[in-house]
């Protein structure tokens, strides 16, 4: 299917510095090790259970989804597989098994399933119920996208998603970014290198109003942190600001949000990783306030932690991708919903 796509324009030099002194004013917090201590966690997170244990190789975890049906769907990237969890029947048992290796996962208001396919170099969007599969995006500029890596949806229908590892030269390929697939088709670039550096895990606000995206570049000297911008009503962002930053441990990956406006982030390592992250960010869940402050933290048992999302019969099961695992937590406020979804 042919889409239109339309160009966002570049920022000058001028502009780009002046964005990235405005980001530095708008730093919140950093995490420290001294943030840990004295945590009341059981305010807003139940124990650590693990539902099911992946055995064989190739495997790493990630994009977890709660389905309206009460599943939970969840990718196991180099295998190239999605699987499922039944809470009911507590099996898991595989969904699709040539997935284009996806990474990140989202069901839309209808029930649909958005996958970001990386290794396929594009997004899908797959009706379970009829067996149907239709491409999205999958070029941006004459050139196949970066990898796609996480995706959500927002009040307007809008479907946002980060595209990485890209090259630094536009006139090469594409860049690290984050791309808006408007309800009409039309997919746009809002925020491209290097105004983010590298883009992973991305989230609405519980009101609709903000997009929430997780820096996560393993190197030295970059950005590690979770920034929030402005959505205007035709999907374009403004008033970019700094939440918080994980430097130098490793950031988050990906996240979900409460009723609250409060974060869920899976960050942190239990071991180097021959990158220049250290262990200054613990393993695990992170619960980040709107204003930035770390409000509670769960440790998970293996690497790498990777995404989590809201789900269970009233919102209040956070379902975690860890290393092999697939982990519950449960939440004291439930999870936040689009208008009008299954939960309503």
């Amino acid at each position: 299917m042919n889409r239109r796509v339309r160009s966002m324009p570049l920022l000058s030099g001028a502009a780009f510095s002046i964005l990235l002194f405005s980001q530095s004013l708008c730093v919140r917090a950093q995490l420290t090790p001294h943030d840990y201590a004295g945590l009341d966690s059981s305010e807003y997170l139940g124990e650590v259970e693990v539902l099911a244990t992946l055995a064989e190789p190739p495997i790493f975890t990630e994009g977890p989804a709660a389905s309206p049906d009460g599943r939970l769907f969840f990718t196991n990237v180099p295998a190239s597989r999605i699987h499922v969890w039944d809470p009911a029947s507590r099996t898991l048992s595989i969904a699709i098994s040539e997935s284009g290796e996806t990474n990140g996962l989202c069901f839309d208001r209808k029930g649909r399933l958005l996958c970001c396919e990386g290794g396929a170099g594009r997004v899908t969007r797959r009706d379970l119920a009829r067996n149907q599969i239709e491409v999205l995006a999958e070029k941006w500029n004459g050139f196949p996208l970066a990898a796609p890596n996480d995706i959500c949806v927002d009040h307007a229908d809008r479907i946002w998603f980060s595209s990485r590892p890209g090259t630094e030269d536009p006139a090469q390929g594409n860049v690290n970014a984050v791309y808006c697939i408007q309800p009409d088709g039309t997919l746009t670039q809002p925020l491209a290198w290097p105004a983010v550096q590298m883009p992973n895990g991305v989230a609405i606000s519980p009101d609709g109003k903000k997009l929430i995206v997780i820096e996560a570049h393993p190197d030295a000297d970059r950005n590690r942190d979770i920034r929030t911008w402005d959505i205007a009503p035709d999907g374009s962002l403004s008033n970019p600001k700094t939440l918080i930053t994980f430097y130098p441990g490793r950031s988050g990956d990906g996240m979900a949000v409460d009723a609250a406006g409060n974060l869920y982030v899976a960050a942190g390592l239990h071991a180097t990783r021959k990158t220049s992250e250290t262990l200054d960010t613990r393993p695990g869940i992170h619960v980040i306030s709107p204003q930035g402050r770390l409000l509670a933290f769960r440790e998970t048992p293996e690497d790498t932690i990777t995404n989590c999302c809201f789900g269970g019969p009233d919102g209040r099961i956070l379902y975690v991708t860890c290393g092999t695992r697939l982990l519950q937590i449960p939440t004291m406020i439930p999870g936040a919903v689009l208008p009008h979804s299954s939960r309503e």
